[in-house]
Parts: structure tokens; C-alpha cells; sequence
């Protein structure tokens, strides 16, 4: 009987022992540099964050986001682009994973690793890994591994975590995939694989920058064609550009793109697919940085890859939109005036964002819309930055751009806190905006308009044509040569937007 019992705990001690080596201890990725291309201080790494989406390009009224294309180089250098890319997706939104396509600087092998060891580790906590799947790759498909070299000391998929946990609201998990060569007869078999996951419930994050160490033209040459490739949607053109441009032998051009194998995985994913769209966002290489040099620069574009509505949805959310016109009344205006004031004010002055009791605000206040805030002193433009999204609360977009105007405004030095007092500030809430087939649907002083050629675009304000006393063609022909830059007639071959605005400022209501 004793010789029974004692088998019998044996026997159970085989089986938990066995059961916990079924279960291996997770071994989460810990940042590795944070501290040189991002901070690794949280408080710090949020600032520069709001910082850098306060400043990028705001949605340009793109829905069902699809892909981003952004850039992991240093935040100083490249953070305003891929924060550009970034804003295009709606940030309510729950995705069941979001694939993470990155490539390896360090270690060269065959095929893609995925982490399926544990979760990613930020300054800002923890990134959820979608490690049932991960290793479902791995057991299906010879071309995926769950190599830890790629991932251990690799920044092009850790740069883009805080971007991603800023600006998603719900939970999310990833599936971050480095891949290990440019091939691309490997990149399309790896699109292959991924391809059954690129759905309305995913969200793809590709991660290159473009262009390595050319001079600052040159930079730009390169880019703008290798951008235009990329928004061919075919692998095959880009293929063919980035052959042409490195036969050129350009002084100092290395590469014109150092991602090329996670964007021609995701071309391959979505050439033949008619209902998906790209759309250009922003440009800029590091030599637009403070901290950048003209002679050797590198390349950042912003790119989205979006699915088109069908033409009754649209139709449907206009009808919508336009039985419900948004409308302030002068108590909102006056709160949303002395919001933005004294934003200025304190970031002006203490280098800080004003805290705004959300409590105390209406509904109309919190509001989701775009808006533009206008700085004017002594009659004179002093700053001028907005945004179309309406993914946040209209205040907030108020603050947002209040900070940008005063600071950030290419066009003007930043705002002095002896300047404060002499501003005038002027708010413009924005609807969506809408393609026109014929300028004769443009409204003098009603309408704002949006021009878009190729990756070039620029937009005036509705009360832009009010002040210059500007007929239709010259409203068009200023801001196609001076806002778009493809000059006075480029608006003649170009896409046209328009939308509409509620403006008021202070001057309103100065007793």
C-alpha cells in the first residue's frame, strides 16, 4: 500500500514538473536606446511627444487607415514626420493587432523573426505582444523565425512604440515582425503569408527612412521620386526607381532607402488591390533639424495607405453632417479665446501646457473638430498653424495649435513673453473637407480651399480671400504658387478641396 502512494506522488511530480516547462517564463524586450534616439525619461519622452503632434501635419479628413509608412531615425531629426503619419490614424479605434514591419541594421538572415518571447518594454510601460500568433508564423511558415538577435539591440521597431502608445486610445497589441533581408522574392512571399492579416481589423506600421547621406538637394531629388514609387503602389516601380537612382552615382548616396524590404512587403500586399489609396503626408530630411547639417542628411517621408469608402457611405456621413451644422455661441467663443490666450501665455512664459478643468467646459467645447489658431500683431500675421483631424476634443486642438502658432511657425521667430499682451487671436473651427470637380463651387469668404499635386499641398483660410480683396483665380493662383509651391496655374491641374469655417476672434469682442 505504501509502495502505491509513493508512486502515486512520484507520478504527480513528474506531471508538474512537466507542466511548468510546457509554460516557459516570459522574457519581455527592455528598451535598449532610449536615452539616445528618444528620452527614457517618461515625463520627458510624453512632452516631446505632444510636442511633435502638435506640430506635425494634421489628418487630412483620411479614414480606414490601413498602413502607415514612418520614419526610426533620432526624435530630433525625424519624430515631427512619423508623428505626421501617426495622426492619420483614428486614435479610437480598436485594432486586434497592429503588425509592426521593421528591418534589421545588425544581423542579416533569411527570411523575418518575430518576438514571441514576451512583451515590448518603453519608458512608458509595457507593449502587449501578440505572442499566440507570433508563434503561429513561426510553426507555419519556414520563412519566420523567433530569433532574439534581430530584436535585441534593433531601434527600427522600438522607435515607433511611444508614438503608437500617445496616440492610441484602446488597448493594442502587436506582432513585431524584423526582417532580415531586401530580397524580393523573399518580401513577397513574406507578403504572402501576411497578406490573409492585412484586413479592416489590422493596422500596419512600416518603419524606413529614405535616403542616407547625400547632400541636402540631392536628398530632396531622391526622396520626392522614391516617394512617388511608393505611392505607385507597385513593388515593381519601386524597385526600378531605387535601381535607377543608385546607378546615378550621387555623391554620397548609400542608400535611397534603408526600410526598402518592409515597404516592398507591403507593396506585394497591396498592388492589386483597387480599393486601397495612398496619400502623401509630409517631407523632410534631417537637415531641416536644428540639429542636422545641409551636406549629409537623411531622408523622411510620411505615407498612408488608406481603403476608400464607397460613394453612398460618403454621401451618407456628408448628409449628415450637413443637417447638423456645428455652432458656438458667443460665452463658447469667449472660453475658447481666453483658453488659447492664456495657453500662450503659459507656455510662452513657464515652457508648460495650460491645464483646462474639462468639467467646467460644454459639450460643444469638447466637441471633436479641426481648428486653425491665427496669431495677428500690430494688423501683421504673427503665426498661423492648424490641423482638419477631429480626432480630439476641439480645446484641446485649440491648445495644440495656440502652442504651435507662438512657437513653432516656420515663418516667424517664436513669440516673446513681452509679445503676449500685443497679440490678437483669431480661431477658425473647420468641417471636413470636401474634392470639387469645378472651382465655380468655391464661395469667396465662405470657403477655405486645399490644392494637392503630387506630394505638394497648401491651403488658405475662407477669410484669406475676405482680407486680400483676392478674386477666385488670384485666391487659387497665390495659394497654388505660395502655399502649395507648384505655381500660379499648377491649381489648373491639380486636386482642389474646399471646406468652411466658424472664425471669431478677440477683436470681436473688445468692448
Amino acid at each position: 500500500m505504501k509502495n502505491s502512494i509513493l508512486k502515486f506522488l512520484l507520478a504527480l511530480l513528474v506531471l508538474f514538473a512537466t507542466d511548468c516547462k510546457s509554460q516557459p517564463k516570459l522574457i519581455d524586450r527592455q528598451p535598449v536606446v532610449a536615452g539616445q534616439f528618444y528620452p527614457a525619461d517618461p515625463n520627458e519622452l510624453k512632452n516631446d511627444l505632444q510636442k511633435y503632434f502638435s506640430s506635425a501635419v494634421q489628418s487630412k479628413n483620411i479614414s480606414n487607415v490601413a498602413a502607415v509608412i514612418v520614419p526610426h531615425a533620432g526624435y530630433v531629426f525625424s519624430a515631427e514626420v512619423a508623428a505626421s503619419s501617426f495622426n492619420q490614424i483614428d486614435a479610437e479605434k480598436e485594432y486586434e493587432n497592429i503588425f509592426i514591419l521593421a528591418i534589421s541594421h545588425r544581423v542579416a538572415f533569411y527570411g523575418a523573426s518575430v518576438y514571441t518571447q514576451g512583451n515590448y518594454i518603453t519608458p512608458l510601460g509595457k507593449v502587449k505582444v501578440n505572442i499566440e500568433l507570433g508563434k503561429k508564423l513561426v510553426k507555419e511558415n519556414g520563412l519566420f523565425s523567433s530569433r532574439t538577435d534581430a530584436h535585441m539591440y534593433e531601434h527600427s521597431l522600438e522607435v515607433q512604440l511611444p508614438f503608437l502608445q500617445y496616440k492610441m486610445k484602446k488597448d493594442f497589441k502587436i506582432v513585431p515582425i524584423v526582417l532580415g533581408s531586401d530580397s524580393p522574392e523573399i518580401c513577397e512571399k513574406i507578403a504572402e503569408v501576411l497578406k490573409p492579416y492585412f484586413n479592416t481589423k489590422n493596422l500596419f506600421v512600416i518603419s524606413t527612412d529614405f535616403s542616407h547621406y547625400p547632400e541636402y538637394k540631392n536628398a530632396v531629388e531622391v526622396d520626392k521620386a522614391t516617394a512617388e514609387a511608393v505611392l505607385s503602389n507597385s513593388p515593381d516601380k519601386l524597385i526600378e526607381t531605387i535601381k535607377n537612382y543608385e546607378n546615378k552615382n550621387i555623391p554620397d548616396l548609400a542608400t535611397c532607402m534603408c526600410g526598402e524590404s518592409a515597404v516592398l512587403t507591403l507593396l506585394y500586399m497591396t498592388e492589386n488591390n483597387p480599393a486601397i489609396k495612398t496619400e502623401f503626408i509630409q517631407y523632410k530630411n534631417s537637415g531641416d533639424s536644428q540639429y542636422g547639417e545641409k551636406n549629409k542628411v537623411v531622408g523622411y517621408n510620411a505615407i498612408v495607405f488608406y481603403r476608400e469608402e464607397s460613394k453612398n457611405m460618403s454621401k451618407s456621413k456628408n448628409m449628415s453632417k450637413s443637417k447638423n451644422e456645428f455652432q458656438l455661441n458667443d460665452n463658447e467663443k469667449k472660453e475658447l479665446l481666453a483658453i488659447a490666450r492664456n495657453t500662450v501665455r503659459e507656455y510662452v512664459t513657464n515652457h508648460k501646457v495650460l491645464t483646462v478643468d474639462e468639467t467646467k467646459l460644454t459639450e460643444n467645447i469638447k466637441t471633436k473638430c479641426g481648428a486653425f489658431v491665427t496669431l495677428h500683431e500690430d494688423g501683421d500675421l504673427r503665426g498661423c498653424i492648424g490641423r482638419f483631424d477631429a480626432s480630439e476634443p476641439l480645446y484641446k486642438v485649440i491648445q495644440q495649435m495656440a502652442v504651435a502658432s507662438s512657437t513653432e511657425d516656420y515663418r516667424f521667430s517664436p513669440v516673446r513673453p513681452d509679445e503676449i499682451d500685443k497679440l490678437e487671436i483669431e480661431i477658425s473651427v473647420l468641417t471636413p473637407m470636401r474634392k470639387i470637380n469645378s472651382i465655380d463651387e468655391i464661395e469667396l469668404g465662405r470657403h477655405g480651399i486645399y490644392i494637392k499635386k503630387g506630394l505638394n499641398g497648401g491651403t488658405f483660410l475662407p477669410q484669406v480671400a475676405t482680407e486680400t480683396g483676392w478674386s477666385k483665380e488670384e485666391f487659387l493662383g497665390h495659394c497654388s504658387r505660395d502655399k502649395a509651391g507648384i505655381g500660379w496655374d499648377g491649381w489648373k491641374n491639380a486636386d482642389i478641396y474646399v471646406y468652411e469655417a466658424l472664425v471669431f476672434s478677440e477683436k470681436e469682442f473688445e468692448k
